[in-house]
């Protein structure tokens, strides 16, 4: 079969559009002492966070990676809704005291889990109570607060209790369809060419 022009820039368009409505929403960040309290100051602790959002499963996928904490953890969750994006602070919307099986008592480690937001085990119930009652009302909370930067996930420690390091959660880039088009036409030169090789 022979790619055209118009075959590639049909395929990239479909290919962009699909991109565009996905569902799952993936959210990023840089863990740091940036808006924890004073005892916190001193810290060298970093990390990263991504977060997959998907209002079809109703899942939330969380992975965590976190070195050079000044103290031995002691909780970590998400804290959501601050009333100014990017800044302040919140309650706890997720599981308290902390993540179910997030590595406590350490400087150093990575957790990964996928918590269905249908159950109540996977909120804070204050969170639930405050949204409704429901978990179908604290999840449109939740995702309303992640879509506007106003939901943070932070690490307690032994040396900060009211939090370590934290990030404020941000929509992950996309690529646009443009870049989908333009990585789609390579493709279709390069095969062409390899086929006017006769490779």
């Amino acid at each position: 079969m022979r790619l055209t022009a118009p075959a590639l820039l049909a395929a990239s368009l479909a290919l962009g559009a699909t991109a565009a409505s996905a569902h799952p929403v993936t959210y990023i960040g840089t863990l740091s002492n940036l808006g924890e309290p004073a005892t916190a100051a001193g810290s060298l602790g970093t990390g990263s966070v991504s977060i997959v959002f998907d209002d079809d499963t109703f899942t939330m996928k969380v992975d965590v990676t976190f070195s050079g904490m000044s103290g031995n953890t002691t909780a970590s969750h998400i804290h959501c809704c601050t009333a100014a994006a990017g800044a302040g602070s919140a309650g706890v919307a997720t599981p308290l005291p902390t993540f179910p099986g997030f590595p406590l008592g350490v400087t150093s480690g990575s957790y990964s889990h996928t918590f269905d937001m249908t159950q109540a085990s996977s909120w804070n119930p204050a969170f639930v109570t405050a949204n409704g009652g429901t978990t179908s009302g604290a999840f449109a909370a939740f995702a309303t607060g992640l879509a506007d930067g106003k939901a943070y996930l932070n690490i307690h420690s032994t040396t900060s209790g009211g939090g370590e390091i934290r990030t404020f959660l941000a929509l992950a880039p996309v690529p646009e369809p443009e870049s989908y088009a333009l990585m789609l036409a390579g493709l279709g030169l390069l095969v062409l060419r390899r086929r006017s090789l006769g490779r």
